[in-house]
């Protein structure tokens, strides 16, 4: 029995597409896909930009202590909600991580999750990540909606929302760069 090249290019091609569901290659493709397809987040225009309607809400730090939004009224704020578990998640805080390490000092900074310790600490420490994580007080009240994951906040200074992106972006473009060093300027 002679088997055609075709057949055995089938078969390849069908083992290929097997290894994305059944082995790591499957993650990391994935992975690198969202990645891939991840773009600069859109700007919302001026006229339609929302005010932040309350800075008035707690939160807790990476140590577990409780702090109040309220101390960065009159920054440049970045809000991203996450979970560890999420690959979209997974897939853009390697461009948060790097917007981090270009803007840290110059705004703040929320990575919001609302998970427990242990895990985000293990996942934070697997990724290498560096960035601050602010953990979600669950029933707390918040201007924003925290049951969408991921998704991303940019307010100016004055408290309007220039940015809301549910779900990924790439936040490490030069066009995104731009526009957070016009926020920043003013």
């Amino acid at each position: 029995m002679k088997i055609s090249k075709r057949t055995i290019l089938n078969i390849v091609l069908i083992l290929f597409v097997l290894s994305f569901f059944v082995t790591p290659l499957g993650y990391y493709g994935k992975l690198f896909l969202n990645r891939i397809f991840s773009f600069s987040p859109p700007i919302i225009e001026k006229a339609e930009q929302k005010q932040l309607s309350d800075y008035d809400w707690k939160l807790k730090d990476a140590d577990w202590n409780f702090f109040n939004f309220e101390k960065s009224k009159g920054k440049v704020i970045f809000i991203n909600l996450w979970a560890s578990w999420r690959l979209p998640s997974e897939a853009e805080l390697a461009s948060i991580q790097k917007l981090y390490d270009d803007y840290k000092g110059k705004m703040d900074f929320y990575i919001i999750t609302n998970e427990n310790r242990p895990p985000v600490e293990a996942f934070m420490e697997e990724q290498e990540f560096t960035f601050p994580v602010t953990y979600l007080i669950i029933g707390e009240k918040m201007p924003i909606d925290p049951s969408v994951v991921p998704s991303s906040y940019v307010i100016d200074k004055s408290g309007n929302i220039v940015v809301h992106k549910e779900g990924i972006s790439d936040w490490s473009t030069s066009k995104f760069y731009k526009v957070l060093d016009e926020l920043i300027a003013e």
